[in-house]
């Protein structure tokens, strides 16, 4: 429950845009071709969930705790992650404007927040 709702969030805000056709509405983003969850490689190759001993709930439904939402929200700390990082590379060239950043950001929403121009890269210096 928590590494799969924590995986959720992180297809959820990285990867799972929806798009439409302009004219007609039609979702595009239906089939796999364009619709791409998570997929076990791209797990966090070290992901640690531990759970607190000895906490029970005596007010919960036969004492059940939460195990999906919360993990759910905690995958946004890689958008958080992800917009520090935009930051930083904004500022290495100068940048530091405001800027928005939402959620999903797929790899062209980084690269196009990030303000990179191909010739700002060199080789062998």
């Amino acid at each position: 429950q928590i590494e799969g709702g924590f995986v959720m969030g992180l297809g959820y805000h990285l990867t799972e845009k929806e798009k439409f056709d302009p004219t007609t509405g039609q979702l595009l983003t239906d089939g796999t071709w364009e619709y791409k969850p998570p997929m076990p490689k791209d797990l966090p190759i070290d992901f640690r969930v531990t759970l607190l001993p000895n906490a029970p709930n005596p007010v919960g439904v036969l004492r059940s705790k939460t195990a999906g939402e919360p993990p759910l929200m905690m995958s946004a700390s890689a958008l958080f992650a992800i917009k520090h990082a935009i930051q930083d590379a904004r500022a290495e060239i100068g940048q530091s404007d405001f800027f928005t950043f939402n959620s999903p950001a797929l790899v062209e929403d980084i690269q196009t927040a990030s303000m990179i121009n191909p010739s700002q890269f060199t080789f062998g210096q």
